[in-house]
């Protein structure tokens, strides 16, 4: 006897279904930047670090409620910032490395400058920024010096870090080099070459006040006697000349190209012929959506700058070729979101 086996009908595969997730985690994200900066303004990593581990341990490294406390530390949890296992919180490698006070890489002092009340507000309301295609508060690129000081402090550990990946890259250790540092800020990319190189004299120019910054992180590596400061907007100041190597750390995204055209303009007669400018910048793809960082960071210059952007490869290229420069060639500064571009006079 034949038995009959079901008929099994092929089905239609399911259609894509939208999904809200997204939109809910990008509307909330604002949380995870004020949970955040809450825990590295009480302590909370270093806390741990110390060896406090249970809810009413770190409260009282933190001098805060074990409510707070117990709330705080699973949402840095569920973020990925903490590890978790029964009643006890522990450091993730990152966390430990970055966040900790006594981490000689503490990136934590970053918070004020990132999450400053000035760059909340420059992101209050973006339609208003896009209707405009310019900041809400006007004038905020480079007039205000104590707004530049509080980055140079706040941001010393951030340089200090992209400065060791860099230096390697433009040092001659043994070789004479005079170095140009434009908008130096804390002066660590400088510093860093001149460290490494003992045969390397650092010019940088900045604000005055910011130089004082500089200076003092230079007398704390030793170098103060190979440094100078000239004080003055790069825009105006007389530069000198007969540089080996210009520094242009994290500076062309701040300005519109006609801008960035002026001060090529200049580099490029106080550059030696066969000398280099080094830019580190972010770079995105010739898409402008990808890699998500570099991407992303050209509505940052949106909200915060008059006209700068997130420039691709190939426009600073154009650039530097339109001033007298010769070919620009980037490369990528692993595991760092930036770029180093390195261009010949």
């Amino acid at each position: 006897m034949t038995t009959l086996q079901p008929i099994e009908l092929e089905q239609p595969p399911l259609a894509p279904q939208p999904n809200p997730t997204a939109i809910f985690e990008t509307l909330n994200r604002y949380q995870e930047t004020m949970a955040l900066k809450g825990a590295i303004d009480l302590g909370l990593f270093t806390a741990i670090a110390e060896g406090a581990s249970t809810v009413d341990a770190v409260a009282r490294g933190c001098d805060a409620s074990e409510r707070g406390i117990r709330i705080l530390c699973d949402f840095l949890t569920i973020r990925g910032f903490l590890r978790k296992a029964k009643d006890r919180y522990e450091l993730t490698m990152e966390s430990a490395t970055f966040l900790n006070r006594h981490s000689p890489a503490y990136l934590g002092d970053i918070v004020h400058f990132v999450v400053s009340p000035q760059k909340l507000e420059n992101f209050s309301d973006i339609a208003a920024v896009v209707r405009k295609g310019r900041p809400l508060r006007s004038g905020c690129d480079r007039d205000d010096s104590t707004r530049w000081v509080d980055f140079a402090r706040s941001m010393r550990p951030a340089a200090e870090l992209g400065s060791r990946v860099v230096a390697p890259h433009l040092a001659l250790p043994g070789t004479p080099q005079r170095v140009l540092d434009i908008a130096a800020g804390s002066g660590l990319y400088g510093i860093a070459i001149a460290s490494l190189n003992p045969a390397a004299e650092i010019v940088a120019v900045d604000s005055e006040a910011v130089l004082e910054v500089a200076k003092e992180n230079a007398t704390r590596a030793g170098v103060q006697n190979r440094y100078r400061a000239l004080p003055g907007d790069v825009f105006d100041v007389d530069l000198g000349g007969g540089y080996d190597l210009v520094l242009l750390s994290n500076i062309i995204h701040m300005f519109a190209p006609e801008t960035v055209h002026k001060l090529l303009s200049k580099l490029r007669a106080v550059v030696k012929p066969g000398g280099r400018v080094a830019s580190v910048e972010f770079v995105p793809n010739e898409d402008r959506v990808s890699p998500p960082i570099p991407a992303s960071f050209s509505l940052v210059m949106l909200a915060n700058t008059e006209g700068g952007d997130a420039y691709t490869m190939r426009q600073l290229d154009a650039m530097f070729r339109k001033t007298g420069f010769g070919e620009s060639h980037g490369r990528q500064l692993t595991p760092s979101p930036f770029t180093l571009v390195l261009t010949e006079a």
